[in-house]
């Protein structure tokens, strides 16, 4: 599968939230090239129905598809529930299919108390009950709605960013000592959240799934981390439902979104600085 002459990863997501995930792989092996394949048109799933979501994966992936990957990355919570069974039904075992799992687990290994932000829908749903259940039953854990926080980092809107913040501490235990991100777009703003609690006077760990994905689908393409391999010279290659395009320029506000524009600088690990 890896021999083919360009090693290609596409990545599927309503919308941003696939930066963290594609920026994780980048940087374990930058030899190879990426797809990034959003949704602009339907986004955001997770009011739309389980059928909705499915069928619209299922387009996205398909048009990923035709540029040859040698692995497909459902980064999106919500499509990993409803559409990874059907995708790798498709897909596999030809293009091995990676979904996206809150990363409840590790989590639980701190003991607790944990929280899990998550869109409306994930936080009440059977998924998400079930992770916990198996990974979290002997661990003290509560789920917050984070209403309008995936919406405003993907319009890139501090203050609605901030204020969503606030209203989903707000909800938070006050001695949370960990703290899952359930929701692909919010690893972009995991420094601004941390910083929320700071001024609040707590400390948290913050869990995030990106960089378990990227090491999950190399293994699933037999390939090994290589950080020092030799960068690919092709840009990503972007698809807005399914049409060829581009990534604009105001993701470069997001540390991950300016190393996938080749913005890359000194300042690209500190937190996002987002325009009002």
């Amino acid at each position: 599968m890896t021999d083919r002459p360009h090693r290609r990863v596409a990545f599927v997501d309503s919308g941003i939230g696939l930066l963290g995930y594609a920026a994780a792989l980048q940087e374990l092996r930058p030899d190879l090239e990426l797809v990034l394949a959003l949704d602009p048109d339907h986004m955001p799933y997770g009011p739309r129905t389980p059928d909705e979501v499915r069928e619209l994966i299922l387009a996205s992936a398909a048009a990923a598809a035709q540029l040859d990957p040698v692995a497909i990355v459902v980064a999106c919570n919500t499509a990993s529930v409803h559409g990874l069974d059907a995708l790798r039904a498709v897909f596999e075992p030809e293009v091995p299919v990676i979904g996206t799992v809150p990363a409840i687990r590790p989590a639980a290994t701190t003991g607790g108390p944990v929280t899990i932000w998550s869109t409306a829908a994930t936080s009440s749903s059977d998924y998400l009950r079930g992770l916990v259940d198996a990974f979290a039953s002997d661990v003290d854990t509560h789920s917050v709605a984070a209403l309008g926080l995936a919406e405003a980092i993907e319009a890139t809107d501090a203050d609605a960013i901030d204020q969503a913040i606030g209203a989903a501490l707000a909800q938070t235990p006050s001695d949370t000592r960990a703290l899952v991100l359930g929701c692909t777009h919010y690893g972009l703003v995991a420094d601004r959240i941390s910083a929320a609690f700071r001024g609040r006077g707590a400390e948290v760990t913050v869990f995030d799934s990106p960089v378990a994905v990227a090491r999950q689908t190399l293994r699933r393409i037999g390939l090994e981390p290589d950080e020092e391999a030799a960068p690919t010279p092709t840009p990503p290659t972007v698809l807005l439902s399914g049409r060829p395009g581009a990534l604009p320029g105001r993701l470069a506000l997001y540390a991950q979104g300016a190393r996938l524009l080749g913005r890359d600088g000194p300042d690209a690990g500190a937190p996002p600085t987002l325009a009002s």
